[in-house]
């Protein structure tokens, strides 16, 4: 959440470049955005409420600036508004944030007593506050960001100037992501890759209780007790993914429409020579139980890969919500393996779980996309999705992504231990290998997505129910309904319904179902007839012809393995939510109270 920019440069135009960076993450957070910026050794703050484009059309781009600092902001400490907006400056001291400072009203008594006073209702004043007492002590930054760093609590990713030095941004980190682009000539500073790909791709990046000083020419980074550090410098490889909208309205229809690509970027090393490269995947055989933590869409995945763990490998397997599971009795033992799934590595629920694992000793994976975040490098090994940069709030080529790697780490245990015959292996291995002409089928069927969202864009609620693997993709089909369109919906167990939910049940309501296991379909169907006797209209994705019925609106997906069935079902329900928000005319990649990278608890 929020997002940080930072250049210093040789030349004097840097200015274009801040704002594109802040544009670049404005997924991040966009309540409000601000810069600040050295003109003649004089230092410059210019803040504006809403979105980048306020602050942009406030800026004298002819003025001749080579170091700054921007910001991004999603609302956390304060409400959205110009005074709360980063930049924030106390005496000397003038900083971005990104993060919680969790005894900021410790800190703020403690300074009142020092006569500061404070406009704004941040955290983040609060911590430029203390940053401004510590320095105004000593004079000297390593000691202020030394003292900052033994007295703050929480989590922070801060850019920093100082009066009277127009050569330098100083950056802290903790729990936040922050990382050092380099150029010719020119640094860069940046909470996200995607804000500087622009003008490179090499970087470092900045661990926990690490601070850095870095001008146009050097940079040294530094670890809590002063020491200097030689940094791995990364290179940041896309596999030629256009970070740009090209031609697509939205952000969220771009990533929908790439997900053939780029599932096949992910999927393709475990497929290309069969069972041999299946086999490259995790051994998870000396294992009991898996446990899989995750937020949001992320957790949704997770419920997938249960699912298929279960139903298939005889492997008992919990999904957890990561901002539950340190604060209760998990039961953890050596034979739990345990899988943390995050897009951005940065989502600090996941990532406070994993610390909590990886203090236990037990073994873990990360099923990421950013390589070198900060869950990288907290669990053993990972699993990277090859989806690259995901801009729209709304997870889409993420998620299916992370639902076709799960279910091949799935295939890949079941004929380990035996559960699943190398017929069937080879055979669901075959499947996933044209998984571009199974997506092509259900994304070329728009004129029937758009038809059904004419239907119900109109309507305030709407529910989804499912059994077994297609509740478990209700979840998701339902939470990107209220994302981007903001109709209320709810996800229910098909079964459930009739024990207190249909009585929400009236004319005209939105029922959407997926029916793709034979086994459950005649009861899914049977919880259909329930609500449409009520009036609802329903809404069914299935691979069975037979269920096809004047009754209700049918999508029919290829039938094929159940392996690949949790990616072809959500196609449609991502679809039709996107063309649901564009009737209704809403902020489609960047929903109201909505940010990218949760990098708060």
């Amino acid at each position: 959440m929020c997002g940080i920019v930072g250049i210093v440069s040789k030349k004097y135009n840097i200015l274009p470049s801040l704002i594109d960076g802040l544009k670049n993450l404005e997924y991040r957070g966009y309540d409000s955005a601000g810069v600040a910026y050295f003109i003649n050794n004089n230092l410059k703050i210019i803040k504006e409420k809403g979105t980048v484009k306020n602050l942009e059309n406030k800026i004298d781009f002819k003025e001749k600036v080579n170091i700054g600092i921007a910001h991004t902001r999603w609302a956390t400490h304060g409400n959205a508004n110009k005074i709360n907006a980063h930049p924030h400056n106390v005496n000397h001291i003038t900083i971005v944030h990104n993060g919680i400072i969790e005894n900021c009203n410790e800190l703020k008594k403690d300074l009142k007593d020092y006569n500061y006073t404070f406009k704004s209702n941040t955290d983040t004043e609060i911590a430029c506050a203390y940053l401004s007492y510590c320095y105004d002590q000593n004079k000297n930054i390593h000691m202020t960001i030394e003292r900052f760093m033994d007295k703050v609590k929480g989590s922070y990713a801060i850019a920093l100037l100082i009066d009277n030095d127009d050569k330098n941004i100083y950056l802290l980190k903790k729990e936040s992501p922050l990382i050092i682009g380099l150029g010719k000539d020119t640094n860069y500073i940046a909470s996200d890759i995607t804000a500087i790909l622009n003008y490179t791709n090499k970087y470092i990046s900045l661990d926990d209780f690490q601070y850095a000083k870095v001008n146009y020419k050097d940079i040294l980074v530094y670890n809590k007790s002063g020491d200097v550090l030689k940094k791995k410098i990364n290179e940041y490889k896309s596999k030629n993914i256009v970070t740009g909208k090209a031609h697509y309205k939205h952000y969220m229809l771009k990533e929908i429409i790439e997900q053939k690509k780029v599932i096949s970027n992910t999927i393709f090393p475990y497929l290309e020579k069969g069972i041999k490269s299946l086999l490259k995947l995790p051994n998870l055989t000396k294992y009991n139980q898996i446990n899989i933590i995750g937020c949001g869409s992320a957790m949704h995945a997770g419920l997938v890969a249960k699912y298929l763990f279960r139903e298939f490998t005889n492997t008992k397997c919990e999904v957890f919500l990561a901002s539950e599971f340190r604060y209760q009795n998990n039961f953890l033992t050596t034979d739990t393996f345990n899988i943390f799934i995050s897009q951005s590595g940065e989502t600090a629920d996941t990532l406070q779980a994993a610390k909590l694992i990886k203090e236990k000793k037990l073994d873990s994976l990360g099923i990421i996309n950013a390589k070198e975040s900060s869950i990288t490098k907290v669990v053993d090994t990972s699993l990277y999705i090859e989806v690259g940069p995901e801009i729209s709030v709304a997870s889409t080529k993420a998620y299916s992504a992370q639902v076709a790697i799960l279910a091949l780490l799935v295939l890949s245990h079941g004929y380990r231990n035996k559960t699943i015959s190398s017929k069937q292996t080879e055979s669901i291995i075959n499947e996933f290998k044209k998984i571009n002409v199974f997506i092509n089928k259900m994304s070329n069927k728009k004129d029937q997505y758009k038809m059904i969202a004419k239907k119900i864009y109109k309507e305030e609620h709407a529910f989804y129910i499912g059994r077994g693997l297609d509740y478990a993709l209700c979840m998701e089909g339902s939470l990107k309904l209220k994302e981007v369109s903001y109709i209320h919906s709810e996800a229910y167990a098909a079964g459930e319904l009739k024990h207190g939910a249909i009585s929400l049940i009236n004319k005209n309501m939105p029922v959407f179902s997926s029916a793709t296991n034979d086994k459950l379909n005649s009861k899914t169907v049977s919880n259909l007839e329930e609500v449409i006797s009520r009036g609802a209209n329903v809404f069914l994705i299935t691979d069975d012809k037979n269920l096809i019925d004047k009754s209700y609106e049918t999508i029919i997906i290829p039938n094929v393995s159940i392996f690949l069935k949790g990616i072809l079902v959500v196609i449609p329900y991502q679809l039709i939510a996107y063309y649901t928000a564009v009737l209704k005319g809403t902020n489609i990649d960047k929903p109201k109270n909505l940010a990218k990278s949760v990098t708060v608890e």
